[in-house]
């Protein structure tokens, strides 16, 4: 089978998606001919391409057409966006150029969808939507752009889309539950995790590197990390105002942030005063182990109206790692329910500093509770294979193509 991958970045990009399409490809090339629709490399790089208006080339084995988009900062919205718009311009017709029985269509840019479902259309395929983020409700719950007619039209250009897919992938039980009240039969919505790598959690690895946990604790007691992306999605003034109130009560517990993001600059302005909240940029990826290590808990965190809509994917290398979660999100999306039914972590209100502060103050209190929910969370991990959900993804592509 012939399947056409649409998504703005590929490797070298170095976005969350560019990984994962590449964790798909590498699962659909075991069985059948995948061909890449992306755009030039522009997600903090290590390699850059020279203008054309499309190129072949190979990537680890696999076929990639990058079509000539802008390669502007992503750091800067309007530009980033004139990246999108110039990849769609460009890929819709350059993929009627590209063989293919089935379409399959990621979330970057965030109308990859309607692209997908509209390049689908044009060469009468089979459309395959991979929902990443759901859109445009991470737009508006993000307040990215504000309620009126671009909303509307997105929203309505997105169900159309929705419509047009015969399988719709997408990250849990919370997002699965956003896309049927959108009117969307639950049959064709399938629930694939990003998961991890079953090896790496039956494997307790090398020691984590002193230097990056020293850096990350300090002389803190407990700590409570955030490694990641620091976006719109999360509830991060409830952290640090739950932040705050710990310093008064419980002055050894630290709440730090490892990453960058649109919220950076802001929050650590919201936090300038407060000493236990601390800030640092990304270490490289070798020392990602050694990063999860050095918190005592892991914050995973969804603000109220995007429960579904974003799934934070880190979280299944924390319990690979064997770390309790914490989980400040609302009661229904997919972080908290597993938290608590698992048993590995614990949930506090997304809007209610209180809460989050004494849930961080009752397990900074009871290191034989943390060490029980760290078992927990390794032993959870493993129902979370990153090689079995992939194989659960291509089976799906399977299916539609012979629906």
């Amino acid at each position: 089978m012939r399947i056409l991958l649409v998504n703005l970045y590929y490797p070298p990009d170095t976005s969350a998606t560019a990984k994962i399409a590449q964790h798909v490809v590498e699962a659909l090339r075991e069985k059948h001919e995948v061909t890449v629709l992306c755009g030039r490399p522009s997600y903090d790089p290590k390699e850059r391409r020279s203008w054309r208006l499309w190129r072949k080339e190979r990537v680890e084995g696999a076929r990639v057409v990058r079509v000539g988009s802008t390669t502007f900062s992503r750091h800067l919205m309007r530009e980033r966006v004139v990246n999108y718009l110039t990849y769609v311009a460009l890929g819709v017709p350059t993929s009627l150029f590209l063989g293919c029985d089935v379409v399959l269509a990621m979330t970057d840019p965030p109308f990859a969808g309607i692209a997908g479902a509209f390049i689908a259309m044009l060469k009468r395929r089979p459309f395959i939507y991979n929902i990443r983020d759901l859109y445009p409700d991470m737009a508006l719950g993000g307040s990215l752009i504000p309620p009126g007619i671009l909303s509307r039209v997105w929203e309505r250009l997105h169900r159309w889309a929705l419509r047009r897919a015969k399988r719709i992938i997408v990250l849990g039980d919370d997002m699965r539950e956003r896309i049927t009240e959108k009117g969307v039969e639950a049959a064709r919505v399938a629930i694939v995790r990003d998961g991890v790598y079953a090896p790496a959690v039956r494997s307790l690895g090398e020691p984590p590197d002193e230097n990056v946990v020293r850096a990350i604790r300090g002389d803190s007691r407990f700590v409570l990390l955030h490694a990641g992306n620091l976006g719109f999605y999360g509830a991060w003034d409830t952290l640090i105002a739950a932040a705050r109130i710990l310093e008064k009560s419980d002055p050894g517990i630290a709440l730090v942030f490892v990453g960058q993001g649109a919220e950076r600059e802001r929050l650590g302005a919201l936090a300038e005063s407060c000493k236990s909240v601390r800030f640092l940029p990304y270490f490289p990826a070798s020392k990602i182990p050694s990063v999860i290590a050095a918190g005592d808990a892991h914050v995973i965190t969804v603000k109220r109206a995007l429960q579904g809509v974003v799934v934070p994917s880190k979280m299944y290398e924390t319990l690979c790692a064997g770390k309790p979660i914490l989980a400040v999100a609302p009661g229904g999306c997919d972080a908290a329910r597993i938290a608590l039914q698992r048993g590995c972590g614990m949930a506090a209100d997304p809007d209610k500093p209180a809460e989050v502060a004494e849930a961080a103050r009752i397990l900074a209190s009871d290191g034989e509770r943390v060490r029980r929910m760290g078992q927990t969370a390794r032993a959870a991990a493993l129902d979370y294979d990153r090689l079995r959900e992939l194989s659960h993804f291509v089976a799906i592509v399977e299916e539609a193509k012979s629906a």
